[in-house]
């Protein structure tokens, strides 16, 4: 069986190179890494992980906590995480709190304990302080996406600033009775995501001298068929019938355009729909959004991970780094018919 030596021989490099090629860690310049892949593939030599743990008390995976995998948003940022772990030869562990809380004090009082993972991406998550306690005290690195949380490198985005431009945005059309379809307290556990959303849309009215009103309110769950079911509420009497409908999320207002053309409404001459996060939908449902970029979030969060991981690297002291947002006019938005 090939062994190191046989590979840096074959390539004609040394075998601190081979092992620096293989492992992703440390540079190598692109030439010298194809003639150690090339001369690794003749020869059939795959890096020992075991071994390679052994050596370096390293298990190159890192742990990804998150709330929900069958969100578009989740999905989305684990699916950019993922992709800049592997360039750096690491593994996912992947744990999905869908459940009930005994899962999560599961997860952070065991699994992540047990010395599995070598750094751990908690995602929309507001870790409290023992969890954070719990996992410095190891060693472990972390970085958390969503929100601030004290003693932790954190990307964060204004929830209530992106909130507010999608509720300006309609307002500059000149819309005046504008409804929102935002999450119920069921959603409002981490970081206050569906408060600071309604907060933004209600600041945004009120600056524009319009006064928020409870029944353009209604709650949903985030999907495209709470949003359809929200919607249906909202328009289904014609008498003070919004004109605009702002949704918390894309998935909600994907739904939200649905029962508009169920009502036999027209968008956006009846209603306009504006969203937030740029489905990958909503460009073929014209969708007007705020554009959140959930997949640079995840290899965003992976490579502010590796400034602490990998040797020599800068790390900085803990601090919260504001993640970038967009609106994306489409043609879900228009101005109000006289």
């Amino acid at each position: 069986m090939a062994g190191i030596e046989d590979v840096a021989r074959l390539a004609g490099v040394s075998t601190a190179t081979v092992s620096r090629a293989l492992s992703g860690r440390g540079h190598v310049s692109p030439a010298s890494k194809a003639k150690v892949l090339e001369a690794a593939a003749r020869l059939g030599y795959v890096v020992s992980s075991n071994a390679s743990s052994l050596a370096s008390g390293r298990t190159r995976n890192v742990g990804v906590v998150i709330p929900f995998l069958n969100r578009w948003f989740f999905s989305s940022v684990l699916e950019g995480a993922q992709q800049a772990l592997l360039r750096h030869g690491y593994d996912l562990t992947l744990y999905n709190l869908s459940g009930d809380g005994a899962e999560r004090a599961s997860v952070f009082e065991h699994f992540l304990l047990r010395q599995r993972v070598d750094a751990v991406i908690a995602v929309s998550l507001e870790l409290t302080e023992s969890e954070v306690t719990r996992l410095h005290d190891l060693g472990k690195p972390l970085v958390g996406v969503g929100g601030p949380i004290p003693g932790v490198r954190t990307l964060t985005i204004d929830d209530i600033a992106v909130a507010r431009l999608a509720t300006e945005h309609l307002i500059g059309l000149g819309h005046r009775r504008i409804a929102h379809i935002g999450g119920d307290l069921e959603f409002d556990l981490d970081f206050h995501l569906p408060t600071n959303r309604r907060l933004g849309y209600e600041s945004a009215l009120r600056d524009a001298g319009i006064e928020p009103e409870p029944k353009y309110f209604a709650p949903a769950d985030f999907t495209v068929a709470g949003g359809y079911h929200a919607a249906k509420q909202l328009l289904g009497s014609p008498r003070d019938r919004p004109t605009a409908i702002f949704a918390a999320s894309d998935e909600m207002a994907l739904g939200t355009i649905l029962a508009a053309r169920d009502l036999g409404m027209s968008v956006p001459r009846d209603v306009s729909v504006v969203g937030i996060d740029d489905h990958d939908l909503a460009d073929f449902f014209g969708l007007t959004t705020v554009a959140q970029f959930p997949r640079v979030q995840g290899e965003q969060a992976v490579e502010t991970l590796m400034e602490q991981l990998e040797p020599g690297s800068d790390a900085s002291e803990p601090a919260s780094i504001s993640l970038p947002y967009e609106l994306r006019v489409r043609s879900s938005t228009a101005r109000p018919e006289v």
